[in-house]
């Protein structure tokens, strides 16, 4: 058997979907024979996923399973494996570097180093 990390996406639709689109993007360990396998499991999961429910102000609050749109293979499970990466080019990096340090505040884990550009 290997392991994969297959992204799966849902939509967030809250009342009569009057809001921004919100969208949940979950990143899942799969443990299946291949890459076709892996993304039927995946697939399965994300059908299962899918619910509704009402929240505090009683709006019916629906997740709909979208798409599985990433398989990616691992080669080996150690501490530190690389498990998901994802390129991105930005038309400004100071901006993406700030917003990247921004995330980071909101979960409480700043490094302090120099990624001054």
């Amino acid at each position: 058997m290997n392991w994969y990390v297959a992204k799966i996406i849902f939509r967030i639709v809250s009342g009569d979907g009057n809001h921004n689109p919100q969208f949940d993007e979950q990143l899942r360990l799969i443990e299946a024979g291949n890459e076709a396998e892996a993304f039927e499991k995946a697939n399965s999961i994300g059908l299962a996923g899918q619910d509704s429910f009402l929240n505090a102000k009683k709006e019916t609050v629906m997740w709909q399973f979208i798409a599985v749109t990433e398989i990616n293979g691992i080669a080996d499970l150690n501490d530190g494996a690389e498990l998901y990466y994802r390129l991105h080019e930005a038309q400004d990096a100071t901006t993406y570097i700030e917003h990247a340090k921004h995330r980071a505040v909101l979960i409480g884990r700043v490094i302090k180093t120099d990624l001054s550009v």
